[in-house]
């Protein structure tokens, strides 16, 4: 068992290029161990995450199109990894999670929250094209019509619905996320490896078409921040 930890707190844990990098090479070493079973995902603070951090996002406004598709670009390489790991990845999920970030429980395979955990898009507010797989994933697990609704609505979705829309796997409320996840990641490393693994393996969506939908997302993400639009809604989000 290991852990990859993105420790931002000050930012809400908010993504910027040089924490997903930090981020992707942790993924992509433990991708290679073989004494790690199980990988939890989790964050500092009390939030998970609030994805693209939008201040840094404006204050890049001058160059805005060469940073939004390094950020997103780094983005889908983690997501990528994620589903690529042979290791079972466990997310656990304590407080808001918003923007891309979804794409950290999208992408993983056991996914815990706990009462405060809730996920918002928020894409309308700060004028962004979605990303982090609102739009390359998520239709797959709670159907199309549910996504097109939460994102043009700008709903929050509490645990409990995400649970039963099968975005979560459990509701943890007798113990802590943290615990819970590394309760599970004991419990798997007492069964078969070579069976947990094949059974990901065969899980988990074509890797290519989920490349080529990410990448999709990433080109709409940098063509939309290129907006008046955007540059509003950023600088009206930030002055409030």
């Amino acid at each position: 068992m290991a852990r990859v930890r993105i420790d931002r707190a000050d930012r809400h844990n908010s993504l910027i290029p040089p924490l997903l990098a930090e981020c992707l090479e942790a993924i992509d070493s433990l991708a290679e161990s073989d004494t790690v079973d199980v990988i939890i995902l989790e964050t500092a603070g009390q939030t998970f995450s609030t994805g693209g951090d939008v201040r840094a996002f404006y204050e890049h406004r001058d160059a805005i199109a060469e940073y939004a598709d390094r950020t997103v670009g780094l983005l889908n390489e983690v997501i990528l990894a994620l589903f690529h790991a042979p290791q079972t990845v466990i997310a656990a999920v304590d407080g808001q999670v918003t923007g891309g970030s979804l794409g950290f429980l999208l992408a993983s395979d056991i996914v815990l929250m706990n009462e405060t955990a809730t996920i918002t898009p928020y894409y309308s507010v700060v004028g962004f094209s979605p990303d982090g797989g609102w739009t390359a994933l998520l239709p797959a697990v709670i159907g199309r019509k549910r996504a097109q609704f939460v994102l043009a609505t700008n709903v929050t979705i509490a645990p409990e619905e995400a649970v039963s829309w099968g975005l979560a796997t459990e509701l943890v409320t007798d113990q802590s996320v943290a615990d819970r996840a590394t309760e599970l990641a004991h419990e798997m490393t007492r069964l078969k490896r070579g069976t947990i693994r094949r059974t990901k393996q065969l899980l988990r969506p074509d890797g290519d078409e989920v490349a080529n939908n990410l990448a999709a997302e990433r080109k709409q993400f940098v063509e939309q921040i290129q907006t008046a639009e955007a540059v509003d809604a950023m600088e009206t989000f930030l002055s409030e």
